[in-house]
């Protein structure tokens, strides 16, 4: 007589508990393979934004045109919304009092460090999900693995003969909670490392930015003549 140890059958056979671990692990991991195929093209399209906007800035286009084109559009993202509310506070800025252009600069920066902030906020969302699924999910996995097998021993206990065809099942059907756990975490972790990477990386281009429009600010107030 053969043992049936395919997973399918092992997992139908387990005991409650360990069926109720599997199921979060496997709606953890589908929710964070979701999370990364959204947030994966949502930086890819950020960084492609972020290069073709540098691009557009320093071909020499005109400020105002490029604030005026920006105006038109509905939605702003990255170093666009980042560049919008800082020459639109430049402009506010430059048409109050002319002892107001003292502290320009500093205006400016203050409405492109909030805006570059909400940017960064935005991309961030969700990774301390993707963290959560990668440091906890071994673990849920183990607490599934240790009650499968701590189950297995207590109806070992009860037989009169133990045999490796009574003992495997049991031992099996709780280890596969841990690896479902592992392929849980795995790819949560990597994703994000990655995603953080991305973002770390954006993060110091719109500073980058910042700083150099705000020299450039700088000198075009400079350059004007007082009314």
């Amino acid at each position: 007589m053969t043992t049936d140890l395919s997973i399918f059958k092992l997992v139908m056979d387990a005991s409650l508990v360990v069926k109720l671990v599997m199921t979060l692990l496997v709606m953890a991991s589908l929710m964070s393979w979701t999370l990364i195929m959204l947030k994966s093209g949502k930086l890819s399209s950020m960084q492609r934004n972020t290069t073709r906007f540098e691009d557009r800035f320093w071909s020499g286009v005109s400020l105002n045109s490029l604030y005026e084109e920006l105006s038109q559009q509905t939605t702003r993202q990255g170093l666009e919304r980042i560049f919008y509310d800082g020459f639109h506070e430049y402009k506010r800025a430059l048409g109050t009092d002319p002892a107001s252009r003292l502290s320009v600069s500093d205006s400016v920066q203050r409405a492109m460090r909030v805006a570059a902030s909400k940017e960064v906020d935005e991309l961030e969302q969700n990774l301390a999900f993707l963290a959560t699924v990668g440091s906890t999910s071994p673990y849920i996995g183990l607490f599934g693995t240790v009650w499968g097998i701590m189950n297995s021993f207590i109806s070992l206990g009860q037989l009169q003969q133990a045999t490796l065809g009574v003992v495997a099942p049991g031992i099996a059907e709780a280890l596969i909670a841990t690896a479902i756990g592992l392929f849980a975490a795995i790819p949560a972790v990597i994703a994000y490392n990655r995603f953080s990477d991305k973002i770390d990386r954006l993060t110091v281009s719109y500073d980058n930015f910042r700083e150099e429009f705000t020299a450039l600010l700088e000198r075009h107030a400079a350059q004007r003549k007082p009314a």
